[in-house]
């Protein structure tokens, strides 16, 4: 009978542990952003040159719309020239805790460069930083096609 007494109080402390221990040391969930944001939602395009099919072509930036995640929104940019991608900003990203911070700081320059190099987005997501990549593929896909890759 004491033995079972030990087990019972035993396990009622470790469910008691489990389901007081916080996971996140930052009450704020916030993201912010990484430069400035754009002045409205659609695309800036910016550029010189014509469009009259001249050798010479304008780069221009399209910039996706924020994919909503459930960390906070994912938004890239992209600068094209010649149907080339030539520069990838990722304009927001989930920085409302240490954690977040951290992820995105190993995951978002990985993703950049897999844009780069595949010119599309047919890339595979971070090991790890699964939301902020579903949210920068969504913001990708669609500045890809407002851009017309």
């Amino acid at each position: 009978m004491k033995r079972i007494v030990l087990w019972f109080m035993s396990t009622l402390t470790v469910v008691t542990l489990l389901f007081g221990y916080h996971t996140s040391t930052s009450a704020s969930g916030t993201p912010t952003s990484v430069l400035a944001q754009p002045s409205s939602d659609t695309a800036a395009t910016s550029g010189t040159g014509d469009s009259s099919g001249s050798s010479s072509s304008a780069a221009s930036t399209v910039t996706g719309p924020a994919a909503d995640t459930r960390w906070g929104p994912v938004q890239v940019q992209l600068t094209v020239e010649d149907g080339t991608i030539t520069d990838v900003t990722v304009v927001e990203y989930p920085t409302g805790n240490g954690k977040d911070r951290q992820i995105n700081a190993r995951a978002i320059p990985v993703l950049v460069q897999e844009t780069l190099d595949a010119q599309s987005a047919d890339i595979d997501m971070v090991s790890g930083a699964t939301v902020t990549s579903e949210g920068y593929l969504e913001s990708l896909q669609a500045a890809l096609d407002e851009a017309g890759l």
